[in-house]
């Protein structure tokens, strides 16, 4: 299922599918290693949701809702 990333919840997990925008916010995200293929945990979600925290690449990132309204994500099926 794809979703953007500002919308997973909590514990979810799933591969980034590609990443919307263009010029310095998109080639930001991609410095960042939100690139294709990479897997990506929500962590944390402020009260409004902005910031949010994620754990991609081994590391933890906080990033604005708007940063991450541009990501797609394919989430994983619960098991």
């Amino acid at each position: 299922m794809l979703k953007k990333l500002d919308q997973i919840e909590k514990g979810e997990t799933g591969l980034v599918r590609s990443v919307e925008g263009d010029g310095k916010v998109r080639r930001r995200l991609f410095d960042m290693g939100v690139t294709p293929g990479a897997k990506v945990t929500l962590r944390k979600k402020a009260p409004f949701g902005d910031p949010i925290e994620v754990t991609i690449r081994g590391y933890e990132l906080s990033l604005r809702k708007a940063e991450a309204m541009l990501v797609n994500i394919e989430v994983e099926d619960a098991k």
